[in-house]
């Protein structure tokens, strides 16, 4: 078997979907592609490196699938519409993999090609929505950062010790209104309302167009009063 970055690549994301980033070792996809640790150092010179091209890669499917879902919107689409189909293409893709959120946290600072691809597409909408430069990188990192946090807390381990009735129960009279919104909505819904709430928050950034001329005969002179 001739080896290649994508083939090494391929084995690395089965072997992360298995042991989580803190149980990942160069080592392990070695064995899993049945060659020696040393011959993958040609390709990728470290397991930092190897992690990177992962990474690289879940984003550059998450931005292929935000072409997609973009070109599926209605062509009256509003910016609100563009920003939810973009956020819920990467969370989409992000799934697909086990491990996918820790994996892509990261990759922004590495200069990860597909991660700043889904940056530069997410600031120009922001931009072309009216949305003031001083305001679009923090509102464009805030979307992402919110993608990745939902499914990091999606794909976290369950709790060691199993939660009981009774546990629940007790929940319910000590956090009432923590318990109710727990269980308000499915995972589904509260995604969708959650970045619903955020672009109702960002468009309060965007600048009306200011007021027309006066009508004809109309005065912008305040009225003298007696005296």
């Amino acid at each position: 078997m001739k080896l290649t970055a994508d083939l090494i690549i391929d084995a690395g994301m089965a072997v992360f979907a298995q042991t989580g980033y803190h149980g990942f070792s160069v080592r392990q996809v070695a064995d899993r592609l049945d060659v020696h640790a040393g011959s993958l150092y040609y390709h990728v010179p470290s397991k930092a490196a190897l992690l990177q091209l992962m990474a690289d890669r879940v984003a550059g499917q998450a931005y292929e699938a935000g072409t997609a879902a973009l070109a599926e919107l209605p062509a009256q689409a509003g910016w609100p519409a563009r920003v939810t189909a973009q956020a819920a293409a990467l969370r989409q893709s992000i799934r697909q993999h086990p491990g996918g959120a820790i994996m892509l946290a990261g990759s922004p600072k590495t200069l990860s090609p597909g991660a700043l691809s889904l940056m530069e597409r997410l600031l120009a909408t922001l931009a072309e929505a009216g949305v003031p430069p001083e305001h679009c990188g923090i509102a464009a990192d805030t979307i992402l950062s919110h993608v990745t946090g939902y499914v990091l807390q999606e794909q976290s381990e369950p709790p060691a010790v199993p939660v009981t009735a009774e546990d629940v129960a007790a929940l319910h009279r000590s956090y009432p209104r923590t318990a109710a919104a727990a269980t308000a909505q499915g995972p589904d819904e509260k995604f969708t309302r959650s970045l619903d709430l955020l672009c109702t928050g960002i468009g309060t950034l965007i600048r009306q167009p200011s007021a027309g001329p006066l009508s004809e005969g109309a005065s912008s002179e305040r009225p003298v009063g007696k005296g």
